[in-house]
């Protein structure tokens, strides 16, 4: 471990490093090539074209904020220490960041002039037409060769400019896109939730409410009540989630009250429906210091666990404990112990057997959920669904399932920063266990 933080801090080191060497590069290179250019054509020997020149490749340092003045400080350097190097680059320096035809036109007869003019001006012969033609001509060159270069590198970058204002147009496009396929596939589920769940489920409230007035058993009477409750609570958190679905913002209606949605207060209302043999130990009062998205994921988890026990340990007793946590620590993903096929995977095969006993408890892989990296939380909650082997004399209700129970309960628990597990225990039965970061520290 010692080893690899080591390496790591050598690579920040190096990356670190180059970094600032490919700042620097760009502002230190053209003044040593520029000091090279001087040493070459005028020696070492401090005298006038010396310092002149020395002076020219100084401003090179500031040919970034003032190219046009630094350029024109290189002339001299150029007109009496014979240097190529800084005006060359001054120019190019002044193309790229200060294109302008009449700006560099002016510059470019000027460093011609300097060029093409002996120092002193007096040393100037105007009859010796050959060499006057080759120093012009090597004027010219030397001045549009800058030019034409820093243009060049001008032209690319503002390609590149556009080329990334185009690649930002096509991603929000793409984003409008996929939002606006989202809205209708939203829509699209609101229309089926709606037409045939709702329909279903009034169906069940209707008959469940004849059963209630028409029947004289007390205990049918009590049976229909509570299927009617539970079918009335069914539309109403239905009729919720098809707004949301309906609603653009998704997530954000829900949070603005489009969607309220059971917390902790509604446990126990929730364990004493599920017609399970439950021992509640409730050690967080709901709303106390945390948020309500996690009072809801702790009682979405509840609610999935009782239903997978009804499906797979019919009879079995059933330990529900919401209690305080320290900290909440992600442990990295692996399965956990006794893990076979999709824990609780709703085939409703269930029953007395040893096989319904290994079904208790979800619709998922019986895996500990994690994020692969450890994450803490000042405190947390700590939510525990036991249950116990299932009864050998009870029948397995039989209940379709699709086998998403769990793998939601995962991803739910995962997008607030906690974890979920899900393993058998050594007596034949299934534990759920989820912890939530909950509260501030």
């Amino acid at each position: 471990m010692v080893a690899r933080g080591e390496a790591k801090g050598q690579v920040l080191a190096r990356g670190a490093l180059g970094r600032r060497l490919r700042t620097l590069a760009p502002v230190v290179v053209p003044v040593l090539l520029a000091i090279a250019d001087s040493m070459l054509v005028n020696g070492l020997e401090l005298d006038l074209e010396v310092g002149v020149s020395m002076l020219a490749a100084a401003a090179l340092l500031l040919r970034r904020r003032l190219p046009l003045l630094v350029f024109l400080f290189t002339l001299p350097g150029l007109y009496i220490g014979y240097i190529w190097f800084a005006p060359m680059i001054g120019l190019y320096t002044l193309a790229v960041r200060r294109a302008g035809r009449a700006r560099l036109g002016i510059c470019a007869a000027l460093l011609i002039a300097a060029h093409f003019f002996p120092y002193p001006i007096s040393d100037f012969e105007l009859t010796v037409y050959r060499e006057n033609t080759q120093v012009l001509i090597d004027a010219c060159v030397t001045s549009a060769a800058p030019i034409a270069l820093g243009l060049l590198m001008r032209t690319r970058q503002e390609l590149a400019s556009r080329v990334e204002d185009l690649t930002r147009s096509l991603r929000r496009e793409d984003r409008l896109l996929a939002d606006r396929v989202k809205t209708t596939e939203r829509a699209r589920l609101a229309r089926e939730m709606h037409d045939v769940v709702a329909h279903q489920v009034s169906l069940i409230s209707l008959q469940a409410g004849a059963v209630q007035v028409s029947t004289e058993d007390a205990e049918a009477r009590a049976g229909a009540r509570t299927i009617r409750e539970l079918s009335v609570r069914t539309l109403e958190e239905l009729r919720h989630m098809v707004g949301v679905l309906r609603a653009d913002g998704g997530e954000a209606a829900e949070a603005h009250g489009l969607a309220p949605q059971p917390d902790l207060e509604e446990l126990p209302r929730l364990i004493e429906m599920s017609a399970l043999d439950v021992t509640y130990e409730g050690g967080v009062a709901a709303g106390a210091s945390g948020t309500k998205t996690v009072e809801r994921a702790a009682f979405r988890t509840v609610q999935e666990a009782l239903t997978n026990i009804r499906k797979h340990a019919p009879g079995a007793q059933v330990r529900v404990r919401v209690d305080p946590v320290d900290a909440v620590r992600g442990e990295g993903s692996g399965r956990s112990e006794g893990s076979g096929r999709a824990v609780g995977s709703g085939r409703g095969e269930g029953s007395g057997r040893g096989e319904g006993s290994r079904r208790a408890v979800g619709s998922g892989p019986g895996e500990r959920a994690g994020r692969g990296e450890e994450s803490r939380a000042a405190h947390g909650l700590r939510v525990e669904i036991r249950n116990g082997p299932p009864d050998a004399t009870a029948t397995a209700p039989g209940l379709p399932g699709g086998g998403h129970g769990l793998v939601g309960l995962r991803e739910r628990a995962q997008s607030l920063g906690g974890t979920l597990e899900a393993r058998h225990t050594s007596d034949g039965g299934f534990v759920v266990r989820a912890e939530f970061p909950y509260g501030a520290g």
